[in-house]
């Protein structure tokens, strides 16, 4: 099974980096597949309860590869963890199938409380460099994170979110509409104020008009 998955990962690489020209040379010189290779032998020594073990092992590959992922990380098969340097995938995090990860990810947690606490991937998910996904929700199938977008919310499938914080862009290939804007507080003083003068400008002229509407009517 570890090998199967191995091999699935090298072919991934394969499929959708341009710069790969055989399995050999992917094997031997993408620390990407380095880092994946690590983990699918730690993880299965965290299954089966060798916590040290496990940890010793994905310590060494974070020396090496510089990819921090931890034992307890599940990932599905077909991974690509391109240039990969500074990617972190936290203890309860769930990685679906075929999906991309880009260098400088970080699938974190929020909170100290034991538990679910880190994102769950759907498959076929591309996660732009230098994106944050932190805390414990889902992400659908199919979806696109852009390079540097911190995700803080659950996403439906066949979305692109982009920006800080990440909001849905796209929805199935179709742009979704913005929304407006809240007013600021900064913004809700300003227009206060212009109310404020224009009330008083409304009661001038209404003292203006009284005084001319007696001046009239005086014999």
């Amino acid at each position: 099974m570890i090998f199967k998955d191995i091999w699935l990962d090298i072919k991934a690489v394969q499929e959708r980096d341009p710069a790969a020209r055989s399995a050999l040379e992917v094997f031997l010189l993408y620390q990407g597949i380095h880092a994946l290779i690590w983990h699918r032998f730690a993880h299965w020594f965290w299954r089966h309860k060798m916590y040290f073990i496990a940890r010793l092992i994905s310590q060494i590959a974070r020396f090496f590869t510089l990819v921090e992922i931890h034992p307890g990380a599940q990932l599905g098969r077909g991974i690509l963890i391109d240039h990969g340097c500074g990617v972190v995938i936290g203890e309860t995090a769930v990685v679906g199938d075929n999906c991309t990860i880009y260098q400088g990810v970080t699938l974190g947690g929020v909170g100290t409380q034991k538990g679910k606490r880190h994102p769950t991937l759907g498959n076929n998910v591309m996660v732009g460099a230098g994106a944050k996904i932190l805390g414990a929700f889902e992400v659908g199938d199919n979806c696109s994170i852009a390079a540097n977008a911190v995700l803080l919310k659950p996403l439906e499938d066949n979305v692109t979110a982009v920006g800080i914080p990440a909001r849905p862009v796209k929805k199935d290939g179709v742009t979704i509409p913005k929304v407006k804007k809240s007013a600021t507080i900064e913004e809700y003083q300003a227009l206060k104020e212009q109310v404020r003068r224009m009330e008083e400008q409304i009661r001038r002229l209404e003292t203006l008009l009284a005084e001319k509407e007696k001046e009239e009517t005086t014999p």
